[in-house]
């Protein structure tokens, strides 16, 4: 999945909902128009988290936000 200009939409975290329903890992790569800085991918990391919920985590690699579903809440 790609996170563009937009940033972190309704649209884009329903989305990131349905992927979750068949999947346990999703990877997010951040495009240069959304804004290539390090402390730009940590913030929409964190606008998706609080938007998911508590069942998720996320790690970052690069310009890549990797989040994983877990069973039991892991904050």
């Amino acid at each position: 999945m790609q996170l563009g200009k937009n940033g972190v939409t309704d649209n884009f975290v329903e989305t990131l909902k349905t992927y979750f329903k068949t999947r346990d890992i999703v990877k997010i790569s951040v495009l240069k128009s959304a804004g290539h800085s390090k402390e730009k991918v940590k913030e929409y990391s964190e606008k998706i988290l609080d938007k998911l919920g508590v069942y998720y985590t996320s790690k970052m690699i690069g310009f890549v936000i990797v989040i994983r579903k877990w069973r039991k809440p892991k904050r």
